[in-house]
């Protein structure tokens, strides 16, 4: 496997001590990227629950914006753990993504900061349950998230949007506003049938509502290369899905389970664990193929 050069990490010495690996890292984020012609909007997708979404979600944003490029996370599921999972608990939640789709609120007053400079995130909470039916009586309901992003959409390089364990209305939301997916998944065998309900699905928006949705990369989360289940299913998946696949594979890694709980991204939380690794090498591989495919 070709190791991709993890950017953030070129430049520093095994001893480098971390208060100058974060001043290197601010000096990366005020040197921000120029502007994209068109922000890329990725749906972080996959109805079978467990297998590394928001992990993804999350750590796929940090790790581009750590590049410069401006980027927005949209949290999509009514669990709300995109949100927590970069600082925003329930109770400094005052509005959410479910305010700007069926309320009175503007989608850019739903955006709140982070800690990251080039990155921010438009919050959910459990009102977005009630969503789902409440989007059955909406005219052209499938697109009520991509009008509202369309508001907003020329202010970033990427939007990343963590969608909910599921294929309801939010999640069909989602992949009508998206351009690409990203599908992360575990190396066992329920997995592949998940896959395949999945890659239907994609096929079917895309037929009917929105003809620019790709798959920009299947990746394998808490891949664990001991086992030979995880070899057989990575080969079964590259078979079928071919360079789709993304070369980096995330391993279960105790630091990237633990950082959510702490409110910062594996990147912040220890950025010398192998889960932020990878998620740099997988940010790497993800710009290589969006900016290819601009």
């Amino acid at each position: 496997m070709t190791l991709h050069v993890l950017h953030l990490f070129t430049t520093l010495s095994p001893g480098v001590s971390e208060a100058k690996f974060f001043a290197q890292f601010a000096n990366r984020q005020n040197t921000v990227v120029p502007a994209v012609s068109m922000a890329r909007i990725v749906a972080v997708a996959n109805q079978k629950g467990g297998v590394g979404k928001t992990t993804t979600a999350i750590n796929l944003a940090a790790s581009v914006a750590s590049r410069g490029h401006r980027v927005l996370l949209v949290d999509f599921d009514p669990q709300g753990n995109a949100s927590s999972g970069v600082g925003y608990t329930r109770d400094r939640i005052e509005l959410s993504i479910y305010d700007a789709l069926l309320g009175d609120v503007a989608m850019a007053d739903v955006i709140r900061p982070t800690e990251i400079t080039t990155m921010w995130i438009a919050p959910a909470n459990t009102d977005l349950v009630g969503a789902e039916i409440e989007l059955i009586s909406v005219e052209r309901r499938e697109r009520v998230l991509a009008n509202a992003l369309a508001t907003v959409v020329d202010q970033y390089d990427y939007v990343v949007i963590d969608c909910p364990p599921s294929l309801g209305m939010l999640t069909l939301n989602a992949l009508v506003a998206a351009d690409g997916v990203v599908v992360p998944m575990q190396a066992e065998y329920f997995a592949l049938e998940g896959l395949s309900a999945l890659t239907s699905t994609i096929e079917k928006v895309r037929a009917a509502y929105n003809d620019r949705l790709t798959i920009d990369g299947v990746l394998f989360c808490m891949y664990d290369a001991r086992t030979n289940l995880s070899g057989q299913v990575k080969v079964e998946v590259q078979e079928h899905f071919g360079d789709k696949v993304f070369e980096t594979m995330v391993p279960r890694n105790v630091r990237l389970s633990e950082a959510p709980s702490h409110g910062k991204p594996a990147l912040l939380y220890d950025f010398r664990s192998p889960g932020a690794k990878s998620y740099v090498a997988v940010a790497e591989e993800f710009l290589a193929r969006t900016q290819r495919a601009a």
